[in-house]
């Protein structure tokens, strides 16, 4: 069986987020575009929703009290610095989590669906799908919006796996 470790799959996350970070400190205009994304209005509000989302799992997770999505910072460098931390704190689970952990279902409410219950392997998988795919939607709404980003985004391209 090919194995695709859940740290390869951080260490692309990590890279796609970074690159993010770089993009949008040389096109800061960007973040103002109006996009209708995960009941967000802005590109801005995007990338919140975005890092919240994957430091509220991280949390959860982790056994730590979620941080209200109100309380989460505002200002974009400090968001980039927050994705990579939770990117860290996913990694550092993911190695020392025990299979039995992975299978403990937690029940925990969310901004949109209501409570949810699910695996804690279920979480952590669905955590590094949520970012990686809302940042595939973005580049696409970008695009649209006269903003090219610069690099390939897909796995292929990325130096991280050989």
């Amino acid at each position: 069986m090919v194995i695709f470790s859940i740290d390869e799959w951080i260490c692309a996350n990590v890279a796609e987020t970074r690159r993010w970070h770089a993009w949008f400190e040389r096109n800061p205009a960007a973040l103002d575009v109006a996009i209708d994304i995960a009941q967000t209005k802005s590109v801005r509000e995007f990338v919140l929703h975005i890092v919240a989302v994957d430091l509220r799992y991280a949390e959860r997770l982790c056994g730590k009290e979620v941080t209200p999505y109100e309380q989460m910072p505002q200002d974009p460098a400090q968001l980039f610095t927050l994705a990579q931390e939770t990117f860290e704190r996913l990694r550092k689970y993911a190695q020392q989590a025990a299979q039995a952990d992975l299978r403990t279902e937690i029940e925990f409410q969310t901004r949109s669906a209501g409570v949810i219950k699910a695996s804690k392997r279920k979480i952590l998988i669905h955590t590094l799908m949520h970012s990686i795919r809302h940042w595939a939607q973005l580049a696409t709404e970008l695009r649209k919006a006269g903003y090219r980003t610069d690099w390939p985004h897909d796995l292929l391209f990325s130096d991280v796996i050989e």
